[in-house]
Formats: structure tokens, sequence, C-alpha cells
């Protein structure tokens, strides 16, 4: 590990596990989070740096640094979740039906100690800007309003860290490429004219609609892209009718389509809207399809993979590991539209007992990761440039 990093750690580490417990007790909605927002100014003020509150009132843009060097983007996210915490933890979230399962408080606060150990070195490599987002946990992502309020100008590169259950603490996962994959949500409303169960030849059987299409979707979509692609379509939830022995006039069907392909993303909303017509066409109802485009696949750029793999490398060299590709999505990558970048995985299982999961109401994690991470996203940056690999000969 950098000594720069070590020592610091050394005499803060306690200081940040304090901020993240604090910040999980208090857990706020996506574009609800003043509190953490005026955390994360409190704490970079206190440090001697400049942190500006973003235009509509949350999340934060800071930087620092040499302004004559490279700009490298360190982000953070910081919204909670309506899941009621089950942790039994003494700092359990004290708001009904809000809580950090997803690691967001661990972000923020790893990120505000980044920026306070960075703060104190006088001749960086890089100048630095901050990025601590709102909204992470809803479509199509915050990642968009910090970029419209200037976060990725002038950037040459942008990293972050996401906390995750299956790799042990200590451990950090890497991949060049597509890690996460693009999320879309679907809605579809079927109306028809309703009827007795006993007489569907006179009516359009809704109920049936709505089968054909929860098999039907997915199915022919499956056959329809290559699955090459990673491209999964699943139903979360299906609302129609009370009476058993009566065809409804009306019904609910919401879900998610996921590839891990860019180009496959480009064309999912004209090939779903096309496959839902045809699906339903024959069956006597009508239908209103409402498809919100969410955020694209998290693609690692490879030089950005080799600082952060280099830095991994200077924590422990058994520290760095593989991860696949996952089918969640995560709106770090519309900042990877505008410049290099990547996300790392920072393992958060203690090693006993059951993995967990994220999203989940016992969702915890082993804080000896926080200081894994300080020293993951503050070693890209005090490591310097890669030089690029030489052409093969």
């Amino acid at each position: 590990m950098f000594p720069a990093i070590s020592d610091w750690l050394d005499a803060n580490l306690d200081q940040v596990i304090a901020w993240r417990r604090e910040i999980h007790a208090a857990p706020e909605l996506s574009r609800a989070e003043f509190a953490t927002t005026a955390k994360v100014v409190e704490v970079l003020t206190a440090a001697g740096l400049s942190p500006v509150v973003l235009p509509k009132g949350t999340g934060v843009i800071c930087d620092f640094g040499p302004a004559d060097r490279p700009r490298i983007g360190l982000r953070a996210d910081l919204d909670a979740l309506p899941v009621t915490e089950q942790t039994g933890l003494p700092f359990a979230s004290q708001v009904a039906g809000v809580s950090h399962a997803c690691g967001h408080d661990a972000h923020t606060a790893i990120l505000m100690g980044v920026g306070c150990l960075l703060a104190g070195i006088d001749d960086l490599p890089f100048g630095v800007r901050l990025v601590f987002q709102a909204a992470e946990e809803i479509m199509p992502g915050g990642a968009l309003d910090a970029i419209d309020a200037g976060a990725m100008d002038g950037l040459a590169r942008i990293f972050a860290l996401h906390c995750d259950p299956h790799l042990q603490v200590g451990t950090v996962g890497l991949r060049a490429g597509a890690l996460t994959s693009a999320a879309d949500r679907i809605e579809v409303h079927l109306r028809g004219p309703g009827g007795h169960t006993s007489r569907p030849h006179l009516t359009g059987d809704l109920v049936y609609a709505m089968g054909a299409l929860i098999t039907g979707l997915p199915g022919v979509l499956a056959r329809r892209v290559d699955p090459r692609s990673g491209t999964v379509m699943g139903w979360g939830a299906a609302h129609s009718g009370d009476a058993p022995n009566a065809i409804p006039q009306e019904g609910r069907l919401r879900g998610t389509v996921r590839t891990g392909d860019q180009e496959v993303w480009d064309e999912m909303e004209p090939l779903v809207r096309s496959i839902v017509g045809e699906l339903v066409a024959p069956l006597g109802v009508s239908y209103d399809l409402t498809y919100v485009r969410g955020v694209p696949p998290v693609v690692n750029d490879e030089d950005s993979v080799g600082m952060l793999r280099r830095a991994v490398g200077a924590i422990d060299p058994a520290a760095e590991v593989d991860t696949p590709q996952s089918a969640g999505g995560e709106d770090f990558a519309w900042y990877l539209q505008e410049a290099p970048g990547a996300m790392a995985r920072l393992g958060v299982w203690s090693g006993t007992g059951p993995h967990g999961d994220l999203h989940q109401p016992d969702f915890d994690l082993d804080e000896r990761a926080i200081a894994v991470g300080i020293a993951t996203l503050a070693g890209a940056v005090l490591q310097g440039e890669l030089e690029p690999e030489p052409p093969l000969l």
C-alpha cells in the first residue's frame, strides 16, 4: 500500500467508519439526500476543500489538485432504498421503511475519506474531482443530473466502486469490458370489453392475453436476440381482476428488459414494441405500452482497469479477483459515455456465514472493506497514468 495511504488510514479510519454509521442511521431516498449532502460538505470543507452543491440541492462536486494536469473523477452515490432494515445493528436505520441496503453509505464515506486523504498531499500526479451524486437507484439515474451540472467537463477518466457481498472483504473485483447491463422498464396496460368466463368467445379474454405476454415476450426475445448479448426479460408484477368467473376489463404487467450489449440495447425498444403488438393482435384486446429506457451497460475501459489493478496490487498482490458481468444496471454507465473509466467491485462479505445480497432488508457489510475502498480509489490517483501497452509485433 502507498505509505501516504497507510499512514492516513492508521490515523483516520475510525473516523471514516463513524461517518458511514452516521449516514447509515439516517438514510435518504433518491433526490431527497439533503442531510447526506450537508454531511459531505461539512467534512470536505473541514479538510480545506471547496465543495459545491449541485443545482437541485442534493449531490456535490469538489475539485482540487493541480489544474495543469489531467483531472481524474471519483464518484460515489448518496441515496438509500425504500426497504425496511432488519439487520439489528446498533446504528441501524432510524427512518421507517428506508435503509442503505445497497451500500451507498459506505461508498459515500469512502469517497469522503479519499478526498480528505488526497487533500493533504501537496504534489498530486492528477487533478481530482469528487462526484457525490444523488438518485442512483431510480431510472434513468441521477448521474445525468450530475453530468448536466458539469461533472464530466474536462475529466480525463472517472472511477467508482460498488459493494459486492459475493466477494470476500480484502478483495476487489476487476473486469475490462462490460461489467453491468442496460436495464429498461416496461409496463403494458391492457383493456377489453370484459365478460363471463363461460363465454370467452364473445369477448376479449384479457387474462389470457396477459398470459400470452407473460410467457411470450421473454420467449420470443430469446429467439430474436443473440444469446451472447446476455439479454434477459422478466416480469415483476401482474394485476387484473378479482372474481374467478369474470373476465376483467383491465390488466397491467410491469417488468424489466436487460442486456449487456450496447448495440442490442439501442434496438431493444422497437423490438419489444413489435413483439407485444404481434402477440396481442389476435386476442381482441387493446393495450398501451410504456417503455422507459434506463441506463446503458457499464463498459470498463482497459487502461482504466489497469490503473485500478495497479492500485489494488499495491494493497495486496492477492487482492485482485475476477468478477463476472452482471445483469444489474448502474447509472455510472452514463459517465462512461463521456470519458473512459472503470468501476470496481469491492468485496464486503466477512468470509463467514451466508453471502446475502444487495437490496435485501438484512444486507450488511464488513467495515474492513472501507479501508480497501479508500486505498483503491486513492491509489488510482497516486500511482499516476499507466503507459499504454506496446502493440504486439
